[in-house]
């Protein structure tokens, strides 16, 4: 059965065993025990409160099959006439450790749920505002699938450890404890006859730990996957319907599924193991002790108290170890979970903010690159890219695909920093603004303006939520959005639905302008930002550009050379270099790059 499930284990995984079980060294790797002692170190003192609530309600507890023996003892007394008053006392003092026992219980589980809860809402709030802190090229490496697992069904593992996990165990540790004290301390002989069944019992545990800790982390890993493929195949469903993908889609998803499914089976099957396995120790060592303890009560060496109480504990005391087998299946679930979850806090953003950042009071908009090198993956696209862009210039970007125009473009914006060489901002390193600052600055719209859920006008202020209705309103009539705004059902009110659904590409694309406008930045990058709008629609923004680029520096990338027009200088991209550099008139009357494209432009026109 281990044989089947480390196989199944190693599909969902994609890892050699051997590699990843020298890597579990410990359940608890440094940074995740550095993790969790950043979310618990808040709430130290309601923790000591709750350890006290424990111990309370653990030696209320463990008091009950002593006070039950000594009734029976001093108050029952088999065989002779017992003292019905002693036995009444002590009933009265029984019912009042219950009490205290259940009392003490409540308050303890109200008092860790709420700081369970607390911890995974600052948990929670930590991922997610760090995520938005990670550079691009976080995002290119990993899937949105893996990101939302890490959100999702991750924190859902760590949720089950603190709501129900972490008082079981608590519970189950100091019973364990204190009952093995108490069993030798009651009666040596029957103490270290218990003790008997302990090798067993540890050679059963370190089993299953080592097991469970594999098929945990198999069960995370195999989550992910599911997610990955379910979040992706729905959010293509246009392509996947379109190239009739969905037969596919679903062998794929079955593949991962059942893996997913054989990687619970396996944890499941450890559980079903070591459970009943604790179940049986705990029965045949509690006949054994009772036969035994028969015999010494026959004897006369033990008094039937004693060997009640005796029995009672060693009830407790197996019951625990069976909690503490489905805390440690909960915990490897959590452990695992963890892991992955502190992998993702432990990434660093490749666009780091400075230590000392510099602020600008109102940024002229000149953007210089000096000596500029990038590359994704130690693939060079710009190769000592030297450029000068004077303050409120409109610079239009063309070349062919893959030539590195976006590249620069995304540069500017500091979504990416140059491996060497450097950009300024008004004679100002970008590595020096904070990105505050600098979002002030510069804004760049892409070709897939992304819109949220939510009205028109929301998602035109969305760079700046305090705009007036007003402000909003001149920002879409200034990008020419207004006349279709006012068709829709309630205007600038009307919901776009996820995505912008509700809008046609071009109208989405409008909006987007208009969010860009009303942000009013000094430099303003349009990457193919026109590529999805049809003529008369391009047309419209054309002129509307016009008039609103004049004050601002603006970089435009576009295929359609129409929008070049409106440019006042053109620099063609080859190749990661900088091959033409003049005005639109010059360079289409030259014999150069840009005329060559210019002349296949219009021949895609005719």
């Amino acid at each position: 059965m281990s044989a089947v499930r480390v196989d199944s284990w190693r599909g969902v995984a994609g890892e050699d065993m051997e590699a990843v079980s020298s890597n579990l060294a410990g359940v608890f790797r440094a940074r995740v025990r550095r993790l969790l002692g950043q979310l618990v170190r808040p709430y130290r003192r309601p923790i000591l409160g709750a350890a006290a609530l424990i111990l309370l309600k653990t030696a209320a507890t463990l008091a009950i099959p002593y006070l039950v023996g000594l009734a029976i003892d001093q108050g029952v007394r088999p065989g002779r006439t017992g003292d019905l008053n002693r036995l009444l006392a002590l009933v009265v003092v029984l019912g009042c450790v219950m009490s205290v026992a259940a009392v003490a219980n409540r308050a303890f589980l109200r008092l860790s749920g709420r700081i369970g809860q607390d911890i995974l809402l600052d948990l929670r709030l930590r991922l997610f505002d760090h995520l938005q802190a990670l550079s691009l090229s976080f995002y290119e490496r990993y899937t949105s699938g893996r990101i939302i697992a890490r959100l999702t069904s991750d924190i859902d593992a760590l949720q089950e450890l603190l709501a129900t996990g972490l008082s079981s165990v608590v519970t189950a540790v100091l019973s364990v404890v204190a009952i093995a004290l108490i069993l030798l301390r009651l009666d040596l002989r029957l103490g270290l006859a218990t003790l008997v069944a302990f090798p067993l019992i540890v050679v059963l545990t370190q089993w299953f730990r080592g097991q469970s800790a594999l098929s945990y982390r198999a069960v995370r890993t195999a989550i992910a996957l599911v997610i990955v493929h379910y979040t992706e195949s729905l959010a293509g469903i246009r392509a996947v319907q379109a190239f009739r993908r969905e037969s596919r889609n679903q062998e794929i998803f079955v593949d991962v599924v059942g893996r997913y499914r054989d990687a619970n089976v396996w944890s499941n099957t450890l559980g079903a193991t070591f459970g009943p396995g604790i179940y049986l120790l705990g029965r045949l060592t509690t006949a054994a002790v009772l036969v035994y303890g028969a015999l010494l009560v026959v004897q006369g060496n033990l008094t039937l108290g004693i060997l009640t109480a005796f029995i009672l504990y060693l009830r407790q005391f197996f019951e625990p170890m069976q909690d503490l087998s489905q805390f440690y299946t909960v915990f490897q679930s959590a452990s695992a979970a963890l892991e992955k979850v502190s992998g993702v806090l432990d990434e660093e953003p490749q666009v780091p903010e400075p230590a000392r950042p510099l602020a600008i009071e109102r940024a002229a908009g000149a953007v210089e690159l000096e000596a500029v090198t990038f590359g994704y993956r130690d693939t060079p696209v710009l190769k000592d890219v030297s450029l000068s862009i004077p303050a409120g210039q409109v610079l239009a970007l063309v070349g062919e695909t893959g030539a590195g125009k976006s590249t620069l473009a995304r540069l500017v914006a500091r979504f990416y920093d140059p491996v060497q060489g450097r950009i300024l901002l008004d004679g100002t390193d970008l590595r020096e603004l904070s990105s505050r600052e600098l979002r002030r600055s510069v804004v760049m719209v892409t070709q897939e303006s992304f819109l949220f859920s939510g009205t028109v006008g929301e998602n035109i202020a969305f760079g700046r939520p305090d705009a007036t209705r007003d402000e909003v309103e001149a920002a879409a009539r200034a990008v020419g959005a207004a006349t279709f705004i006012s068709s829709l059902p309630q205007g600038y009110d009307t919901d776009v639905r996820r995505r912008g659904v509700r809008l046609s590409s071009g109208q989405r694309q409008l909006v987007a302008f208009a969010r860009a406008f009303l942000a009013d930045p000094r430099v303003l990058i349009l990457d193919e930002a026109t590529s999805s709008l049809d003529l008369p629609t391009e047309r419209l923004v054309q002129r509307a550009l016009r008039s609103l680029l004049r004050r601002r520096t603006a970089l435009i990338i576009a295929h359609r050379l129409s929008t070049v027009e409106i440019a006042d200088r053109v620099l063609v991209i080859d190749h990661g270099r900088i091959v033409e550099d003049g005005t639109p008139a010059a360079l289409v009357s030259g014999r150069g790059r840009y005329h060559a494209l210019h002349a296949a432009w219009l021949e895609s026109l005719a």
